[in-house]
């Protein structure tokens, strides 16, 4: 993909209401993607497996990609061959989507759209589940589920990406994901056991609501912000700079045509056979629309990441304000 309003809720397009994980699965999601960071790797991914039922898609299973860097395995083969041997051993073995790790709104990006575009047309209840690696590393496990709309589904089926197809089709970057609600289930053994380890844990070391340790992370996502509004104010002028050049050609060819009129006037009044028409095509030849699903990505990003430090900002300057009560009230008693 993530905390964001980019990708708008829209659960009533979809033909699943929501996605039912395992714990298991969890686990192995956030064991890999936690290990590929700490490897330096960019982005983890895998494949996610189960069932639909009825209007839920149960995920009871998972397993990672093969290395990118590792060229002597195939990874359409590998993925078979991981599927076969899940089903040997009675594990559900039917895919219904993919999993990547992401770093707030990183994941936002043409290959995610590609990849998932290609899923749901072969699995129609397919999702792509984002794993956040910074939000969960400071406590807050994030899991969120996203499936392209229907009209991000029309403008890659159509292949045009220019200003007029993405009017067409009524798409920006506001519905290009629709967000799907996930629910984790355990067993009651696994509850159990959950409880019994909570109630080990002293809430000194189980909490730390109040950390008041925020310059890293508004930094990085700060950074990000300036980075992807640098970006987007780029493609504005490559925009701008093709309007102006197609005004200028407009122009042109006005010029042209007068002229162009002027001498059959001209040639009419002596009696003499007007010139043949040309094709202005071959003249003035058409300039090409720059692409705009890149831009269209970038203001998703730029959404996304603003809306994460608002929320980031409000919850810190609540913990100062209770910060600070709580030491005026020290202080005084």
């Amino acid at each position: 993909m993530a905390a964001s309003r980019a990708p708008r809720v829209q659960i009533e397009e979809s033909p699943i209401s929501f996605v039912q994980m395992d714990g298991l699965a969890v686990m192995k999601i956030v064991k890999h993607c936690h290990e590929e960071s700490t490897n330096n790797i960019d982005v983890a991914q895998g494949a996610l497996l189960g069932l639909v039922v009825d209007n839920r898609l149960e995920i009871t299973n998972c397993f990672p990609f093969p290395k990118v860097y590792d060229e002597s395995v195939d990874e359409e083969e590998y993925q078979l061959e991981m599927m076969r041997r899940l089903r040997r051993v009675n594990v559900d073995h039917y895919h219904v989507g993919w999993y990547q790790s992401s770093d707030v709104a990183n994941f936002i990006s043409l290959p995610l759209l590609e990849s998932q575009f290609h899923y749901q047309i072969s699995i129609e209840e397919a999702v792509v589940l984002i794993y956040d690696t910074q939000k969960t590393s400071r406590g807050f496990l994030t899991l969120k589920a996203y499936r392209l709309t229907p009209q991000a589904i029309q403008m890659y089926k159509e292949g045009e990406f220019t200003p007029e197809a993405l009017r067409n089709v009524k798409v920006g970057f506001e519905n290009l994901l629709m967000e799907v609600p996930v629910k984790i289930r355990n067993s009651p053994l696994t509850n159990v056991l959950l409880s019994e380890v909570d109630s080990l844990v002293s809430p000194a070391e189980g909490t730390n609501f109040l950390d008041l340790g925020t310059a890293t992370v508004l930094e990085g996502q700060l950074r990000c912000l300036m980075e992807r509004v640098d970006e987007l104010n780029q493609e504005a002028i490559k925009f701008n700079r093709y309007q102006q050049q197609v005004v200028r050609q407009a122009q042109d060819k006005h010029r042209y045509q007068a002229k162009r009129m002027q001498e059959n006037q001209a040639r009419a009044a002596k009696e003499e056979p007007p010139l043949p028409e040309e094709d202005l095509n071959k003249i003035f030849r058409p300039i090409p629309v720059p692409p705009r699903l890149s831009p269209m990505l970038m203001a998703a990003q730029v959404s996304a990441y603003a809306d994460h430090i608002s929320q980031f900002s409000s919850q810190s300057l609540a913990k100062l304000y209770m910060m600070e009560a709580v030491k005026s009230h020290n202080l005084t008693s």
